[in-house]
């Protein structure tokens, strides 16, 4: 779990670097293009939304060519504002197609966002073959010694309350255990432990 943590640490210090750097970049940018005051600043926030927006809707596990459209236009929003200031763009003399694409984008992200957060992904359903009901076990094999739980660490129980809620709220059905454990990475047996203390 500590090694969990420490890499989740240090990609999270990555991300607040790349985005406070790419912020910046937008800012200017935007302030560039004629976007003054309060909007120079509304303009970074709202490509980093649309890419949170794009990204949980990737780590959803359904709908993904919808989270992988959007993210990727807010990459390249992102990405083309860092590559324009890098002193490859005038920024005392910004070209008109460029400031009609600032000026376009608050439109483009609200269509974004609106779709990835307000259209519900498809409703997983797993569909496997019944078993064969059996009398019982043949009388030569040996029975089967149960497993115990695996311990639950309460954080992680936690964790799990929230995708079980968000999943709920964004599909109205309750999150199934493969689902979960494709959500939290976890194995199989782990799963269940922790599905049945939600």
């Amino acid at each position: 779990m500590r090694a969990y943590l420490a890499r989740v640490d240090a990609v999270l210090v990555q991300a607040v670097i790349a985005a406070a750097l790419s912020f910046a970049h937008l800012h200017d940018l935007a302030s560039a293009a004629g976007q003054d005051g309060w909007k120079a600043w509304a303009y970074p926030v709202s490509v980093d939304l649309l890419l949170v927006a794009a990204w949980r809707r990737l780590r959803s596990g359904a709908s993904k060519a919808a989270g992988w459209c959007w993210f990727v236009v807010a990459l390249a929003a992102s990405l083309g504002a860092n590559v324009a200031t890098a002193g490859l763009l005038d920024l005392a003399d910004v070209p008109d197609w460029l400031s009609i694409l600032v000026a376009g984008w608050p439109a483009v992200a609200f269509l974004g966002g609106t779709l990835l957060a307000h259209t519900a992904p498809a409703p997983e359903t797993a569909s496997a073959p019944a078993e064969p009901e059996t009398a019982g076990p043949p009388a030569d094999s040996e029975p089967e010694t149960k497993q115990p739980a695996p311990h639950v660490p309460a954080a992680l129980v936690n964790h799990a309350r929230k995708l079980a809620d968000d999943h709920r709220a964004r599909t109205g059905s309750p999150i199934d255990t493969d689902t979960l454990r494709a959500r939290l990475g976890v194995p199989a047996p782990l799963a269940d432990a922790i599905a049945s203390r939600l």
